[in-house]
């Protein structure tokens, strides 16, 4: 879809939108994500929660979730729609209109953060809404287009789940809970970069200041080495918390050796190779990001697990 056709069917109106549309407005995959850790993070809590509480507080999270990526695609429909990536998202794919993107984003933001309150505490809530205006004013409208570190810093926009919901539990914040943030915080810029260096078209064009784009592949090769290198060292700290254990400490011990392999490897490939085999290495590593985070949250959870079988103390 080229910029025309897009101003065309904006002009025309957006296209009759089905339920899958709407839920494709949330970014199902990223919520997928911020439930997932915020689930983790309230569960190895050392203050139990009554399920249905447990239930309702994850809901409200994964809505507030939602909430951001709605208002995420109604800021960002402009450059979405000339990026391949993006340009099928259903505000770009002329499905659902700008106007009704934001209202929807703004209905689930104010709901999400006032029924997180009521079910659980404030604590939790007002993270919950720092979340939502850290992902939407300061990333979205901010750092994504005016800096080189719009990952690094933005980034903590998708670190604060598991915050949330050991808030949940402990109606506070505590060094595992920060710790949790970190794994994400430090994740996001090898896990982003690595995608942007198969995907540097896309934000060359749509004018994204991504480091690709501002420094070069080179530059952005150590870049990935030097952060997964400081993530190793948060990762396996971890370990040595009271929510660290047993599984968590193999995990961490033997995600961080394949992590770190596949980023010296990056480092060392030149353009030229990397050009000839379709960037296969740094597809490759990508996925292994996505497996790296899930693997490490999965852990944690095993050992509390464990702990409340009795297996672990």
């Amino acid at each position: 879809m080229t910029d025309t056709s897009y101003d065309i069917q904006s002009k025309a109106g957006p296209q009759e939108a089905g339920f899958g549309d709407y839920f494709a407005l949330l970014k199902p995959r990223v919520m997928s994500l911020v439930v997932f850790t915020a689930f983790v993070g309230l569960l190895v809590a050392p203050t139990p929660v009554h399920p249905f509480v447990g239930f309702c507080a994850i809901l409200f999270i994964a809505i507030g979730g939602g909430a951001s990526g709605a208002l995420n695609m109604w800021y960002d429909s402009d450059i979405d729609v000339v990026m391949k990536r993006t340009k099928g998202r259903p505000v770009p794919a002329g499905k659902v209109g700008r106007e009704e993107a934001f209202a929807v984003g703004i209905a689930l933001s104010f709901m999400s953060v006032v029924m997180l309150g009521l079910a659980s505490n404030w604590v939790a809530a007002g993270l919950l809404a720092f979340t939502i205006f850290f992902y939407v004013v300061i990333y979205t409208m901010w750092l994504k287009r005016w800096t080189p570190q719009n990952i690094v810093i933005g980034g903590a926009a998708g670190a604060f789940p598991p915050m949330i919901g050991w808030a949940v539990a402990t109606g506070g914040i505590s060094i595992e809970s920060v710790l949790m943030f970190a794994i994400t915080f430090m994740w996001t810029p090898p896990h982003f970069w690595a995608l942007a260096l198969f995907m540097n078209d896309d934000y060359t064009k749509a004018g994204v200041p991504m480091l690709t784009v501002t420094h070069g592949r080179k530059a952005t090769r150590t870049h990935i080495l030097v952060y997964t290198l400081l993530l190793a060292v948060v990762t396996i700290g971890i370990a040595f918390t009271s929510i660290g254990g047993p599984v968590y400490t193999v995990t961490a011990v033997a995600m961080n050796a394949w992590f770190i392999f596949g980023a010296i490897g990056l480092w060392r490939r030149d353009e030229m190779t990397a050009e000839a085999d379709g960037y296969k290495a740094e597809r490759a590593f990508f996925k292994v990001s996505l497996l790296y985070l899930f693997l490490h949250f999965l852990a944690l959870l095993a050992d509390a697990a464990l702990g409340v079988m009795g297996l672990w103390a």
